[in-house]
């Protein structure tokens, strides 16, 4: 129970980052979005696959797979509002 409780979390956490996908899109701007923050928590995320890919533990892979590539997608969004 507890293990399925952790990878329903490690899959919605970074769904969290779609409605701000959403409103960078919406407003067509991401002026109030550091490009130092982004590409630092990016980064960081890119670093932290590689661990997750080989961890036994299910709950970081799915967290470490979807994270990645919603907060890409968040990434890719503050540059082409730039």
């Amino acid at each position: 129970m507890i293990e399925l409780l952790g990878v329903i979390a490690a899959v919605a956490l970074p769904f969290w980052n779609i409605p701000l996908i959403i409103t960078i899109t919406q407003r067509q701007s991401s002026k109030d979005i550091s490009l130092t923050w982004t590409f630092g928590v990016l980064g960081c995320l890119v670093l932290m696959l590689p661990a997750a890919l080989r961890s036994p533990d299910v709950i970081f892979k799915i967290f470490g797979i979807v994270n990645l590539l919603l907060f890409a997608v968040v990434a890719l969004q503050v540059v082409r509002y730039r």
